[in-house]
């Protein structure tokens, strides 16, 4: 199986290295479009794949190509790409807001996957939200879902708007999860606490609860419930929270991050 990377950047690498941790390509069939010199001696080095910085000679007779390149560097690449690809190659796209039809158009190519995974796929434990054009074989759509498990759990759905949806939930939410975590380590300091203490209480309750809710099958309603003594500290923290608006916040935030996707989509 030959796999092409037209970009190099991170989220590129955590695909990369899953891709060679799972055994789903040899190294010497693995190369690497990446403008920036640097970061091609580091790919070459750390992982002995072929670099080059010419994209269309990096997608060359690979049998799946992931496009991993800035939004804003999206027009300009596919312009680079368009009507170089061969029949039987399908297009991994991981860039935010593309949408298929952009794709399809922007790279004259119709055979395209859209993922939408989040940074946790740097170890592993990432959520890949992916669609497909109906020309994507079952046999590239296997080898695409097989990719998108090495970077963690992956949700295929045939019905596209809900992309932008999973890009405001799943993908932003690590920022919204790191900025709960940041502010209970902070509230730990500010009552006295030691921060590497309180880091260390902080991310084993948050990860600690969250398996809860995964392994226990209970609503988190019910989860919080059970920790909300009546007349006790929790339920005074609870209450404050809600005196601040915390769900409102929240509900917010996800349907400005939304909005936000859906109008940049149609931009695109």
């Amino acid at each position: 199986m030959r796999v092409s990377f037209v970009g190099g950047g991170v989220m590129a690498e955590a695909i990369l290295r899953g891709i060679i941790d799972a055994g789903i390509a040899a190294v010497g069939d693995i190369s690497v479009g990446e403008p920036l010199e640097p970061r091609r001696a580091y790919l070459a080095g750390q992982y002995g794949v072929k670099t080059l910085d010419d994209n269309s000679e990096a997608v060359g007779g690979a049998d799946i190509a992931v496009l991993a390149v800035k939004p804003q560097s999206l027009p300009e690449v596919m312009a680079g790409l368009r009507g170089g690809m061969a029949d039987g190659l399908a297009v991994l796209s991981i860039v935010a807001g593309a949408r298929l039809d952009t794709l399809i158009s922007g790279l004259g190519h119709r055979a395209v996957i859209r993922v939408m995974p989040n940074t946790p796929a740097q170890i592993g434990a990432g959520m890949s939200v992916w669609t497909a054009s109906a020309e994507v074989s079952e046999e590239k759509l296997a080898l695409g879902r097989d990719i998108l498990r090495t970077l963690g759990k992956e949700r295929y759905i045939s019905d596209e708007k809900l992309m932008d949806m999973a890009t405001a939930l799943s993908a932003s939410g690590p920022a919204y999860v790191f900025l709960f975590i940041e502010e209970l380590i902070d509230a730990g300091v500010y009552l006295g606490m030691p921060r590497d203490m309180a880091r260390e209480l902080v991310l084993q309750t948050v990860l600690g609860s969250t398996r809860l809710v995964a392994e226990s099958g209970k609503h988190p309603a019910e989860l919080k419930d059970m920790v909300s003594s009546p007349g006790g500290g929790t339920v005074e923290a609870l209450l404050a929270f809600e005196r601040g608006g915390f769900r409102a916040a929240v509900l917010d935030g996800v349907v400005a991050a939304y909005e936000k996707y859906r109008a940049l989509g149609e931009r695109g």
